[in-house]
């Protein structure tokens, strides 16, 4: 297992700083969020073409591959012909003179170094193994079929809501964006847990858990949802939305009459 893993982190590695040097290039460090997913792809195809390939692998490595792609996709149609993201925009600011360097070590390589723990799920499935597909893996491959749907819908139907001009500076509060204020993030999270689930039956399967929980850190905790909803502190439509709807996982919208009722039933009490 530790020659997989240095050779995969020497790979994430020279790919991570090529894509750095192609943002220092194009002016633009945001394609890092299009190298997140392709990385991925090239992660899992580089396992699956070096070592002994089965069952869980070649799952783990089309189930990635269609996530990563699609990702990557997404992104690079919605920041065609945009400025920089405005997290990029704001680190150039913050900066200043050391902005290289802090790309370079604080985006590009420590991405790489989160890459190579989410990708544990393929580097225990590159292990030799001759297990078939157990019941809890199916399990996983039906979960992670849900956070693809999630996530892949809800992405379209923020850009679709996005494309038309009167939706300029409004919250987008319909379709599954009305079960959960972060349907893409959520789909996200759960597709991880899913592959997770298809190699944890494994020899040295549990070790996988690293992906789930890192992706879950990253997403609930550091640059997912608390980064996103800062952007809208003091938005109005915005601060309604999150009395009216789940922060993360899906459930039916609350009213705001009854939820005035049990402040006022709270604060009487």
């Amino acid at each position: 297992m530790t020659s997989i893993i240095v050779n995969t982190g020497i790979l994430v590695f020279v790919y991570m700083t090529l894509w750095f040097l192609l943002s220092i290039f194009l002016k633009r460090h945001d394609i890092a969020d299009i190298a997140w997913g392709m990385g991925f792809s090239v992660v899992t195809v580089f396992l699956l073409l070096t070592n002994e390939r089965n069952v869980h692998l070649w799952i783990i490595t089309i189930l990635t591959i269609l996530w990563g792609l699609r990702l990557s996709i997404h992104i690079t149609i919605r920041n065609h012909q945009k400025k920089e993201d405005f997290r990029y925009l704001s680190w150039r600011k913050s900066w200043g003179k050391y902005f290289f360097v802090r790309s370079y070590l604080q985006v590009f390589l420590l991405q790489g170094l989160f890459m190579l723990l989410i990708s544990s799920s393929a580097i225990i499935a590159s292990l030799p193994n001759s297990q078939g597909l157990h019941g809890i893996a199916v399990i996983g491959i039906t979960l992670w079929c849900i956070g693809f749907f999630f996530e892949s819908v809800g992405d379209y139907q923020l850009m679709k809501f996005k494309s038309y001009p009167g939706n300029h500076g409004l919250i987008m509060k319909t379709g599954l964006w009305r079960y959960t204020r972060h349907p893409n993030y959520f789909g996200e999270v759960i597709q991880w847990w899913g592959l997770f689930m298809t190699v944890v039956t494994l020899p040295y399967g549990i070790i996988a858990i690293i992906s789930p929980l890192t992706i879950t850190f990253l997403i609930l905790g550091v640059s997912g949802v608390p980064m996103l909803e800062k952007k809208y502190i003091g938005n109005k439509e915005f601060e309604e939305y999150k009395k009216t709807t789940s922060p993360f996982f899906p459930w039916f919208t609350k009213s705001i009459h009854s939820e005035i009722g049990n402040e006022k039933d709270t604060m009487e009490g």
